[in-house]
């Protein structure tokens, strides 16, 4: 009753988060994510301890009809911010809950899912939070000119599937704000990809480059979802997407790690035309020219995330090297007993965290997460080459409990190589994100506090 009281039904979630983050000072943003990530893990654990009394009471409750009109609920995926559900919706959420957190049933991702991804053929309809939040990005995208600010504010905590294309296209710097001369850049920027494939494409055969080549050829089937990348239309998309990046940017060209970075975007794309999930759709029963929308689109927005953070895959990768440094000094500090455990057993995060920033993170999750994950990286500020590192850190920090367990180098490499992520949702990577986000205002503006 008091909560509900201080907070008004109708106000709206993302523009209370964006005051937040603006308005409040330093340490107040960084005790209301932490009372998030607090509440949250209490809340598991008294549910992990109480499973079996849950359970009977949930058989009680289905006798009884609910007496009241609105059942309010902690919401992990905006952060602090509480909002107010029917009963019906409030008690498939917390039936939910109760699944997830019992030990013999893995999560419902189906319905973790659509707690952020939207309606489409064969899934529940949206909810009525869902389907205003959609309004609301239809609203901003319609306007002559989209207040980009606005968009990254109401992107940070998930963008609906319907408009998500659109929406990626703007906040990559690929498509400009300005309404009336999108379609004109769209159309500039897809001849220009297909003029450099006519101008370079063949000599993926030449000596010079048919050791890139072949190194693409050869790691496209590696990647995931193997249904997807195994399509030969989708293989010769992406051997053309990776061949012609790698020949324009002669000073890092093909490095391993870059091919997992088209899959996002292409995957995000491709709902433009469908309505199922892409890991189960033919990609070649698309029209010739969506396929080359598809593809070009693809190419530039990977282009410009990769200029953000080329010195990643340029010889020696110095930008991974002082990444992978910069998690080691934010470990030691946020959790010195993880730190040290890993010291301990001779663990250094050159071995595990490499990939995490060459990939980003595009191994550790699955690819539903990973773009539930782009969408907050697209909003956030310098999202993948800054805010990527205070993800990292609290996704190792994450796994504390089962890295303290380990109690030799064999299974710690093991574990940080192979963690089990594969039931994640959406749920997961906003309690992830939150976490990240107050790391973020912990230590960004202070550099020296994770400094020895």
């Amino acid at each position: 009753s008091i909560t509900s009281d201080a907070w008004d039904v109708g106000d709206d979630d993302d523009e209370l988060l964006a005051m937040a983050a603006q308005n409040l000072n330093i340490e107040v943003v960084m005790e209301t994510a932490n009372k998030v990530i607090e509440n949250h893990s209490k809340q598991q654990e008294r549910q992990r301890l109480d499973d079996t009394s849950e359970l009977e009471q949930r058989e009680e409750d289905t006798q009884e009809e609910p007496s009241i009109d609105s059942v309010i609920l902690w919401n992990p995926s905006d952060l602090s911010l509480i909002f107010a559900l029917p009963p019906d919706a409030a008690g498939e959420h917390a039936a939910l809950h109760r699944q997830r957190s019992l030990p013999h049933r893995p999560p419902v991702i189906p319905l973790v899912a659509r707690m952020a991804d939207q309606n489409t053929s064969g899934t529940p309809a949206m909810t009525e939070r869902e389907a205003s939040r959609l309004d609301k990005f239809k609203q901003l995208l319609a306007g002559p000119n989209t207040d980009l600010e606005e968009l990254r504010k109401l992107s940070w905590s998930g963008i609906p599937r319907q408009v998500r294309p659109i929406t990626w296209k703007l906040l990559s710097g690929y498509l400009p704000a300005n309404a009336e001369r999108r379609e004109s850049v769209l159309q500039r920027k897809r001849q220009e990809y297909f003029g450099f494939i006519q101008q370079y494409y063949d000599s993926r055969n030449d000596e010079h480059h048919q050791d890139t080549y072949r190194q693409i050829h050869i790691d496209i089937p590696r990647m995931s979802p193997e249904c997807l990348v195994l399509q030969p239309k989708v293989t010769e998309i992406f051997e053309r997407i990776l061949f012609i990046w790698a020949i324009r940017h002669p000073a890092s060209g093909y490095v391993q790690g870059i091919n997992d970075l088209v899959t996002p975007f292409f995957v995000v794309y491709v709902f433009e035309y469908i309505e199922e999930e892409v890991e189960n759709f033919d990609v070649s029963s698309l029209q010739e020219e969506a396929l080359r929308n598809i593809e070009a689109d693809s190419f530039w927005c990977m282009s410009k995330l990769l200029d953000g953070i080329q010195d990643n895959y340029t010889f020696a990768q110095p930008g991974i090297q002082r990444k992978v440094k910069a998690l080691e000094e934010l470990v030691s500090r946020i959790d010195e007993t993880v730190h040290r455990h890993m010291q301990q057993y001779e663990v250094e995060y050159l071995q595990f965290a490499f990939r995490w920033m060459n990939n980003l993170l595009m191994r550790e999750l699955p690819l539903r997460c990973t773009i539930r994950l782009w969408d907050t990286y697209q909003a956030e500020p310098e999202g993948f080459s800054h805010f990527h590192l205070y993800v990292c850190a609290a996704f190792l920090v994450r796994w504390r409990k089962e890295i303290l367990e380990e109690k030799d180098f064999q299974g710690l490499m093991i574990l940080l190589q192979n963690l089990p992520t594969m039931h994640w949702g959406n749920e997961e990577v906003s309690v992830l994100l939150a976490e990240a986000y107050r790391l973020k205002f912990a230590f960004a503006d202070a550099p020296n506090h994770y400094k020895r």
